[in-house]
């Protein structure tokens, strides 16, 4: 095996990695694919280049593209004298993870927030309730416990993407600068 069929082969091996693993980000497999061809390219390409390269369609190559934008796995890029669309892998898999991770977790983080408060002020309400059974009292007394400690773990969990945007998570977990 020459090397060009060696370099082929180990670039073939991480991109079919990439699309059997891309479904953590929530995305196909063709996606994959797409973005782990655009990793190992040293230029921007354009739809048109990334459907022949993949043998897939026009349509499906720019909704893959615009997923993996949306997650800022995939960015958009200029060259001089190119009038179309040009895109290529972001390269700061770190960055990627940690974006993805923050764009999830504070859309769920938010939602279960306000659900969570809401139901704490009815656990309150029928607590004070004079006319609430004492049975309901105690049912709602201990549903408040259960709503105390999911609120509190979603202020944790809060605080945790605080230290994936900020950084801070190389601290606890420190980069490995060296190959």
């Amino acid at each position: 095996m020459n090397g060009t069929e060696k370099l082929d082969k180990a670039r073939e091996r991480i991109i079919e990695t990439i699309a059997q693993n891309i479904h953590l980000y929530g995305l196909t497999s063709s996606a994959g694919r797409q973005y782990g061809t655009m990793f190992f390219h040293n230029e921007p390409l354009t739809l048109d280049q990334m459907t022949v390269e993949l043998g897939m369609s026009k349509t499906s190559m720019s909704t893959s593209v615009k997923a993996l934008s949306d997650l800022k796995l995939v960015e958009r890029a200029w060259k001089r004298g190119v009038r179309k669309d040009l895109y290529q892998a972001k390269d700061d898999w770190y960055q990627s993870f940690i974006d993805l991770f923050s764009i999830k977790w504070r859309r769920s983080i938010s939602l279960h927030s306000v659900a969570i408060k809401r139901s704490i002020n009815d656990m309150k309400d029928i607590i004070d309730d004079s006319t609430t059974s004492i049975e309901i009292k105690e049912l709602a007394e201990i549903d408040l416990e259960k709503l105390i400690y999911i609120r509190d773990y979603f202020e944790w969990l809060d605080r945790l993407v605080d230290a994936f945007e900020s950084h801070e998570i190389f601290n606890l977990v420190p980069l490995k600068k060296d190959l």
